[in-house]
């Protein structure tokens, strides 16, 4: 790699006219990863992508008028100074907050780089038009701003938002409420029972740990293996596994911490209220993200988990 001090006039004006170009074409990725679920956001995206076609041409023009047909290549990482982005453009779906974050990083990676290689140019036009190019790039909020306004409307922007929550709730909500619903009522049958066939908090605990634990490694394989998200738009299989499963985890351990208590009947009353607070915030999550009423939520889940609950308590007292 070369140092960008090393470079002289000619090598910035090529590396400027390459990055132009790939910073379209990044664009480009990003404006076909969004056309499906964000159409208006693709739109500035494509917007976007033109300015920087325009960028490019600019460039191009002088720099033939001042060396010639021929450009050589030099890129980003032939350069030391850059920052070496992930491609994110090639990922699939496309969040709207990661692409935008990671545009607006782009646009200040561009205004200094131009005003670095306008410091250095010793042609007055060559350093003019770096100086401009730097403070459209500085701009370029601005202008994305401009665009949102008139493509990205009110009515298009709640839509684009309600997609968004969709899939957060197909990507995380989903399998995190199943790991932690699973993790809360599944395991209550055997922690209670262990907890009243012994009244031993120490072998009750590592019951709960075992159970816990168990429970979120084949909740996290039954959730990767129940469909690649291709069809569903469900995201990553191994994402809503390791969410799955860890949520499950700790949905068991939630009650199996209080019996590291050395006192039996007060590590029993700690986890039993341990266990109404799972069963109140499962109930509020499925109210808040499924459209479910809090009162049917509470009476669906809270039904389940007692029962499961009783039942722990009845078999290991026997």
């Amino acid at each position: 790699m070369q140092r960008f001090s090393d470079l002289d006039e000619r090598q910035i004006m090529a590396l400027a006219i390459s990055t132009e170009d790939e910073d379209s074409r990044i664009y480009r990725g990003f404006a076909e990863g969004l056309r499906d679920r964000y159409p208006a956001s693709a739109q500035v995206f494509d917007e976007m992508a033109a300015e920087e076609a325009r960028h490019r041409a600019m460039l191009f023009e002088l720099y033939r008028e001042k060396f010639g047909e021929y450009l050589p290549l030099i890129r980003r990482q032939d350069v030391k100074g850059f920052i070496k982005h992930k491609p994110l453009w090639l990922k699939r779906p496309l969040g709207l907050d990661e692409v935008r974050n990671y545009a607006a990083d782009m646009e200040y990676e561009a205004a200094r780089f131009y005003r670095k290689a306008a410091e250095t140019a010793r042609d007055a036009s060559i350093r003019e038009l770096l100086v401009n190019l730097a403070e459209i790039e500085d701009s370029h909020e601005s202008l994305a701003e401009r665009l949102s306004e008139t493509i990205l409307t009110p009515e298009k922007r709640k839509a684009e938002d309600e997609t968004q929550r969709r899939i957060f709730v197909l990507q995380y909500v989903q399998p995190g409420l199943a790991g932690l619903m699973d993790g809360s009522v599944s395991t209550l049958a055997p922690l209670f029972a262990a907890a009243f066939a012994t009244h031993a908090t120490w072998e009750t605990f590592l019951v709960g740990l075992a159970s816990a634990v168990g429970a979120g490694i084949s909740m996290a394989f039954a959730e990767a293996l129940s469909d690649d998200g291709s069809l569903t738009g469900r995201g990553a299989p191994w994402l809503r596994g390791l969410v799955c499963g860890a949520m499950t985890t700790v949905g068991g351990l939630g009650h199996t911490l209080p019996y590291l208590i050395p006192d039996f009947w007060t590590a029993t009353a700690v986890a039993a209220a341990v266990v109404f607070a799972e069963l109140g915030a499962i109930s509020y999550i499925r109210h808040r993200f499924m459209d479910t009423t809090f009162l049917q939520a509470a009476f669906q889940v809270v039904v389940g988990g007692v029962l499961v609950f009783l039942a722990g308590i009845l078999i290991g007292s026997s």
